[in-house]
């Protein structure tokens, strides 16, 4: 069975501390603490002092002074895991922590997951093919020597950096490694972590080379475990849940995130915030719980992206020259049928195409299968057929020969609508309002990633009104916008009334408006 020797970076807030290490070492799991050399001696003591009694914890024998950036917070781990190894005969696992982490499953499913697979778990992707590094230096952090620390030493540090650039001073990677990067939040076995410290022993030069790269922690043992370990044996992946934000900071939990943070598929995760009791509380007792089946539905990452979203709608700082100097015409019509149900509007559009002759498009700018005519290439991804809009609906007048098309469209493509309507040419919007069940919602919130099938119950009571209020949200800008033409028809309506605004949309007859209104399961789900 899986013995779990965990290596504990942390420093601050001995209190959390102590209590972090009494509660993953309760059930018989090891912990090794490095305690930063800069934090104060008398927390450093107090923790000692409650924790010496404790045979399953020990301590780094050297304590450094780590800063973010640097080596020293590898040199840390080092020290902390050569601590564990020697104290610690029987653990078989040793899973890399911070004192902001805290455990989401239960030990006893710690163990049975670590005990399903021979491997290690370690992001490790190719350092200069893979795109990890979204902005910043790259090649940079490696080929020079870097001694300050850019936060702390900002002068100092861009300074050397200029002087080795100006003078050519680059140096060569190590021949035989591949360097790799990756998450710092690892869990490596036994024999791999044995065999990292007999590297470290006998390759003075590879760790003279890291010992002066830029943000180590990512790249360190990432690389040395692609190097000395077979890569069937080696899982690309953290099992630590943690999330950045916009701006690159690591995204906190409080005390309402304890059944999204089950519901993932992780063992532990950070960063819990401090003031978080209830939610340190629950999740110490989770830990040494035996007995519980969680329901893995992984939707944190789109769940998070989707909540933050709101309230940052985007606009493009100005339009294109294109755009701004062209129109679709004097003379046309674009009619726009708006829905958030988009099984209705295609109903709609397939009955105006049986009535008239006039050209119907479906979702062209959220569906990246919508069946279009080729263009020359301008209509073959959605991010050229929202750069090129204006063009795209030209060309497409042109293609039919009409002075009339029909397209749809969500309630989310506010800025196209707006562009549109801005247009020389005459443009007509009908939204079509329908009734959301909480069934609707919670099969809409799968299909875009939002749950799961294993998706708590707690977790969707809490969401469906936030997706509900969002949907109502959408209609309520449009309407806001005070568009010329704007016209709508509801599924709580009777189809006389439908047609009126049908008739009004699509320049029809009375009778043909009162048949499309009409149409068979129009708002059936």
């Amino acid at each position: 069975m899986a013995k779990i020797a965990f290596i504990l970076l942390c420093h601050k807030d001995p209190d959390a501390i102590i209590k972090q290490a009494e509660s993953l070492t309760a059930v018989g799991d090891y912990m090794a603490i490095h305690f930063d050399a800069r934090a104060p001696l008398s927390a450093y003591r107090k923790i000692r002092l409650a924790l010496n009694g404790n045979p399953n914890v020990t301590f780094a024998k050297r304590r450094h002074k780590c800063g973010w950036g640097e080596w020293s917070l590898v040199a840390a781990s080092l020290s902390a895991i050569r601590a564990a190894v020697e104290a610690f005969p029987r653990a078989t696992h040793f899973y890399m922590l911070s004192g902001d982490c805290m455990a989401i499953k239960s030990a006893e499913y710690a163990h049975d997951f670590l005990d399903r697979r021979e491997a290690d778990y370690i992001e490790s992707f190719d350092y200069f093919q893979s795109d990890w590094i979204k902005t910043g230096w790259k090649e940079e952090r490696l080929i020079y020597r870097h001694w300050f620390n850019e936060r702390t030493q900002k002068r100092r540090f861009y300074a050397m950096f200029e002087v080795q650039k100006r003078l050519g001073l680059t140096r060569e990677i190590p021949a035989d490694i591949e360097v790799m990067i990756g998450s710092q939040w690892w869990c490596l076995r036994r024999r791999t972590i044995e065999w990292i410290l007999d590297f470290c022993d006998r390759r003075r030069d590879v760790m003279r080379f890291f010992a002066t790269t830029w943000i180590p922690d990512e790249t360190f043992f990432q690389t040395l475990v692609r190097h000395l370990v077979p890569e069937t044996e080696i899982d690309s992946r953290t099992l630590t849940f943690l999330m950045f934000s916009d701006y690159g900071m690591p995204v906190t939990f409080y005390n309402d995130h304890y059944d999204l943070l089950l519901s993932q598929d992780f063992l532990f995760a950070r960063k819990i915030s401090p003031g978080a009791t209830e939610l340190k509380r629950r999740l110490g007792v989770l830990y040494a719980t035996e007995g519980i089946r969680f329901q893995i539905s992984n939707e944190g990452t789109s769940l998070y992206k989707f909540l933050v979203g709101k309230g940052r709608i985007g606009r493009r700082f100005a339009p294109r020259f294109w755009e701004t100097e062209s129109t679709l015409g004097r003379e046309r019509e674009l009619l726009i049928v708006v829905c958030k149900k988009w099984h209705v509007a295609k109903r709609l559009l397939e009955r105006v195409r049986q009535m008239t002759n006039i050209p119907c498009i479906e979702y062209l700018f959220n569906e990246e299968s919508c069946a279009l005519p080729d263009l020359g290439g301008i209509q073959a991804t959605m991010g050229k057929r929202h750069r090129h809009r204006r063009a795209l609906m030209r060309m497409l007048f042109d293609y039919y020969e009409t002075d009339r098309l029909v397209v749809c469209m969500d309630p989310a493509n506010l800025d196209l609508l707006e562009d549109f309507c801005r247009d020389r040419a005459v443009t007509r919007i009908l939204e079509i309002e329908c009734q959301f069940s909480d069934d609707y919602l919670i099969g809409h919130a799968m299909r875009v990633g939002l749950a799961g099938e294993r998706t708590p119950k707690e977790t969707l009571n809490r969401l469906l009104p936030t997706i509900r209020g969002d949907m109502t949200h959408e209609s309520d800008r449009i309407r806001d916008a005070d568009f010329d033409n704007y016209l709508r028809i509801r599924e709580v309506n009777t189809p006389d009334e439908n047609a009126v605004a049908v008739e009004r949309f699509l320049g029809l007859q009375r009778e043909q408006a009162l048949d499309i209104a009409r149409t068979h399961y129009l708002f059936a789900d």
